[in-house]
């Protein structure tokens, strides 16, 4: 069960990944009249999230106030945003289908309209429970909770929701290099491995990510670009190993794409002296 779920009774208003602007149906409640626009996510990227580090991916956006409403009251506007699956109603009510929240604040651009920006909240350590199975891995709903006071008296209740618009929600890759001998003779044979992990949010640990196709990548010295010279594929417990021929100093590296569940990596770079 996911923790920290929203305790305020607030309007809740819900944006997603690339949308320029943001038509809501109504969901257990009236239409509020509030737009959304302009709304970046994690800098238009996916969510990559590990076993330990928190995760707070920025997020901007604009609202504009239906009539009747006003940003000239700090008190109008500002609230939590969130992660969830499903209606807002159940991610509320239903631990496993909310993550957050994070926090936001927004600007007044004029008496109607506001600039908002803050980040979402990922916490992947075991107490917190925010990513407590690699099914979660998969596309979210962003759910924005907003608190409007109506000059005249009274709150602007009613919740929102998207339908199909997403943000994907990525596992963290990792992968590491050797190659050797160093130094080697020009002409000899230089054998470079590693392994390829990604982050387990089930056991909180970083396990072997077998059959993924890696790129064997290299930049000679005194260069500033490196190019793949090979792919090999990982065994199954993430064993990378392919071999290549010396001819001039230079550094390797291994890189992973990423893939639909999973985030890219790159290893750093280990050179070889070719003498």
């Amino acid at each position: 069960m996911k923790t920290g779920r929203r305790t305020a009774a607030v309007a809740a208003l819900v944006g997603a990944l690339g949308l320029s602007t943001l038509n809501a149906s109504t969901a257990h409640a009236a239409d509020t009249g509030i737009t959304v626009s302009d709304i970046v996510i994690n800098k238009g990227k996916p969510i990559l999230v590990g076993t330990t580090k928190v995760v707070e991916p920025p997020l901007s956006f604009r609202i504009t106030l239906p009539r009747g409403y006003s940003t000239a009251n700090p008190f109008s506007y500002g609230g939590e945003p969130f992660l969830y699956r499903g209606s807002i109603t159940r991610a509320t009510d239903t631990g496993d289908n909310y993550i957050g929240p994070g926090s936001y604040i927004c600007y007044e651009v004029d008496s109607r309209r506001a600039r908002c920006e803050g980040h979402l909240y990922i916490n992947p350590e075991p107490s917190q429970e925010h990513v407590d199975s690699n099914s979660d891995a998969t596309s979210w709903k962003v759910g924005v909770a907003l608190q409007l006071w109506k000059p005249s008296g009274g709150f602007l209740t009613g919740e929102l929701e998207t339908r199909s618009l997403t943000v994907p929600l990525r596992r963290v890759s990792k992968t590491t290099v050797d190659a050797s001998p160093e130094p080697v003779t020009r002409g000899r044979t230089v054998t470079v491995t590693g392994k390829l992990t990604r982050a387990n949010w089930s056991t909180k640990r970083y396990d072997g990510y077998g059959d993924r196709t890696a790129s064997l990548q290299f930049r000679a010295k005194g260069t500033d670009a490196f190019t793949t010279v090979k792919k090999a594929t990982t065994s199954r417990t993430g064993a990378l190993r392919t071999t290549v021929t010396a001819s001039v100093d230079g550094y390797y590296r291994w890189v992973y794409q990423g893939d639909s569940a999973t985030g890219p990596a790159t290893s750093t770079a280990d050179f070889v002296d070719v003498r």
